[in-house]
């Protein structure tokens, strides 16, 4: 199965390889970013590298997937986007990113969500059309909520003590975004 490159204009989307470790590890083991996370800040560079591996297995698995951020001039890796699960038969997915602290704030992860909704509901990708996206929230999550709305997906409520992770409960906000809402866009 091929891995889908995608591009938008400042960024490419390209899949997660064994080289990418340290610039994974960066990622994960800064705690801003793993802040709303059900994981802990990565201290091993090794978690990483199972890290790229259980996307790469997921993307195997035709059960999902997830690219590296990329910025074009550089190809610099700043952060992760994809789907962390998809159903085909069904025809949704649940929606998962992350970037960099050093790169919020200029619209990176709008971007690069904007393109993997857009090849998601096309059909550009193994999962074949999708007609729904979820992307789920922390409450307290300001920005990912933010970067949600700008795409279009709908605030659909709250699932109450629906996560459970570093020791506690977590409400999640749930989003929703259905392919005829995103082509109105």
């Amino acid at each position: 199965m091929h891995f889908p490159v995608l591009e938008t204009n400042r960024l490419r989307l390209s899949e997660l390889l064994v080289q990418d470790a340290e610039s994974v590890f960066d990622l994960f083991s800064d705690e801003s970013v793993v802040e709303y996370y059900d994981l802990e800040a990565f201290s091993e560079l090794s978690q990483a590298q199972n890290l790229i591996t259980f996307f790469r297995n997921r993307f195997e698995e035709k059960a999902g997937i997830r690219w590296a951020i990329r910025l074009k001039e550089t190809n610099e890796l700043i952060g992760t986007c994809g789907f962390n699960s998809w159903n085909p038969k069904m025809k949704n997915a649940v929606l998962g990113y992350d970037l960099l602290p050093k790169h919020w704030g200029v619209g990176y992860t709008t971007e690069a969500v904007h393109r993997i909704v857009t090849a998601a509901f096309d059909g550009e990708l193994p999962c074949g059309e999708l007609h729904r996206i979820q992307g789920d929230t922390i409450p307290d999550n300001k920005a990912s909520e933010s970067v949600l709305k700008k795409v279009g997906f709908k605030e659909e409520g709250l699932r109450r003590h629906s996560g459970y992770w570093k020791n506690k409960f977590h409400d999640l906000k749930c989003f929703g975004l259905i392919s005829t809402e995103y082509n109105q866009i």
